[in-house]
């Protein structure tokens, strides 16, 4: 083992006893991920960093279903067409353990939670988040765009209209007492993200496609 990586370890460990500031978690997330990403999803993963961090911090946040499915769920959305594809995992892990996060547990939380969930109502749905008495919600974006996904998914909502789907989607945020204008903000400032996002890359392929017939 080099001295580096014993340097490392020592500095990682030394760490996740403490609370991270978010200098810290950069420095174990660029020494985990020694890779240069691209410009297009820098600043999605550099804000993803600093939300866990911050969450990190909190002493009332617990790491329940809904911020799990969250965060795998946005992570997947708002890297697709990454490349090289084969680092995504690595990016999520290193994103995770600079941020004293278990990206195992998380995505298996997710995991399990999607699947309870995902032939149930969202009547059903309230039902069982309301019965679960081993977490507490804890208001964050990512814990919004969690329950946003998990609703989105469910049959009730095939075939409706935008008004109708956010009538259904935001009378459960009310109902289990999360802020419905913090709701509205986080769910449309990451649909308008993923947009962003679609255009970016379309555009990106078009300049690829014009400089190859230059050739």
């Amino acid at each position: 083992m080099s001295q580096h990586t014993l340097t490392l370890l020592r500095f990682t460990y030394k760490k996740l006893k403490e609370k991270l500031t978010v200098s810290d978690s950069k420095k174990l997330f660029h020494e985990q991920f020694p890779y240069v990403i691209p410009g297009l999803y820098k600043r999605i993963v550099d804000e993803m960093l600093v939300e866990l961090n911050l969450l990190n911090h909190q002493n009332e946040f617990t790491q329940d279903p809904l911020f799990c499915v969250g965060i795998t769920e946005t992570f997947k959305e708002l890297t697709q067409g990454y490349k090289p594809e084969k680092h995504l995992d690595l990016l999520f892990e290193s994103l995770c353990i600079s941020t004293n996060f278990e990206a195992k547990e998380v995505r298996e939380i997710s995991k399990t939670s999607q699947m309870e969930l995902k032939d149930k109502s969202p009547k059903e749905i309230l039902e069982f988040l309301k019965e679960k008495n081993d977490f507490k919600l804890y208001p964050s974006r990512i814990l919004n765009l969690g329950l946003y996904i998990i609703i989105s998914k469910t049959q009730d909502l095939k075939g409706k209209n935008e008004s109708e789907a956010n009538k259904i989607i935001f009378d459960i945020f009310e109902k289990l007492n999360l802020s419905i204008i913090k709701a509205e903000k986080d769910i449309g400032i990451y649909k308008s993200s993923l947009l962003k996002m679609k255009q970016a890359k379309e555009l990106i392929e078009e300049l690829r496609i014009k400089d190859k017939k230059k050739v």
